[in-house]
């Protein structure tokens, strides 16, 4: 059996009208580069995208990453899955991306990828930055995975199940990892796949490969003082194989003109206000 190619991107931040992110990139022509460089992938399943979709919730933000991304997936005859992020408005995501599906709840789904089980969690929580999987949304999950799928199984959520890089992101982390964790332990699911973080990272726990995608909109510079947080230019993707044998995720970066250059620092006052208005109490920020 050979391995399941899953193409992973993450936090896009598009946005409707000609803006740019942050006042400073045009995310649009960043998603357009970068699907342009990976031209020479090779066959693929599916493209993932793990969230964050949009940054403005705008209906043409999400239109132009349907034509963008599910362009580039048609021409390899790969399906597209969505996963809604902290960013993302429920309403237009699912009219524009999951074609008018209920959005009166979190946006979750199941895909069949040849086999290969691939389940969407909505972990956003509407007006705030921390992500959180709900009881129903669990109890759900392990009826999903009750019986095993002729490849295994994938999840896709927004937020990791992964201790943060920053103290900003600790602040707008996934509440209680463990119950994922516990949900997924002894079923058939190979890999958790998120963004947020906007950098690549990658663990293991409990036997399953937690892979973090770059973000297409910029890269989290995670060398940043401690409780400063900082942004600078750079995109990226992963590559993840599901196999027989396990999963290997490759790192795919995209060399562009002004890479590494700063895009904003965010001080520790500022910090502290995002992760008041936006996190949990129970951030460290």
């Amino acid at each position: 059996m050979t391995a399941a190619r899953l193409l992973h991107l993450s936090d896009t931040h598009l946005l409707g009208g000609g803006a740019l992110h942050q006042g400073l990139v045009d995310t649009t022509a960043v998603l357009r580069r970068l699907l342009a460089s990976l031209a020479g992938i090779g066959p693929l399943d599916a493209v993932v995208v793990s969230g964050d979709v949009s940054d403005d919730g705008s209906p043409e933000s999400y239109a132009t990453a349907r034509d963008l991304v599910g362009g580039f997936a048609a021409q390899r005859g790969a399906q597209v899955v969505w996963a809604v992020g902290n960013h993302d408005v429920r309403g237009p995501f699912a009219r524009v991306l999951l074609d008018g599906a209920d959005a009166g709840g979190p946006l979750d789904a199941v895909h069949d990828v040849g086999g290969l089980r691939v389940v969407v969690l909505d972990s956003s929580v509407p007006g705030r930055g921390y992500g959180e999987l709900r009881p129903a949304q669990l109890a759900r999950l392990r009826e999903v995975l009750a019986a095993p799928a002729p490849r295994g199984s994938v999840v896709v959520v927004h937020h990791p199940p992964l201790p943060a890089p920053t103290v900003l992101h600790e602040a707008l982390r996934l509440q209680e990892p463990d119950a994922l964790l516990a949900a997924v332990a002894g079923t058939d699911v190979r890999a958790v796949l998120s963004g947020h973080y906007h950098h690549p990272y990658v663990a293991t726990a409990g036997g399953l490969t937690l892979v973090v995608a770059p973000g297409v909109a910029n890269r989290t510079d995670v060398l940043v003082p401690h409780g400063l947080e900082r942004a600078v230019r750079g995109s990226g993707a992963c590559l993840v194989e599901v196999g027989p044998d396990g999963v290997r995720a490759t790192v795919l970066t995209v060399a562009a003109p002004g890479d590494g250059e700063e895009l904003f620092v965010l001080d520790e006052e500022t910090v502290a206000r995002i992760a008041a208005e936006y996190g949990t109490a129970g951030g460290s920020a």
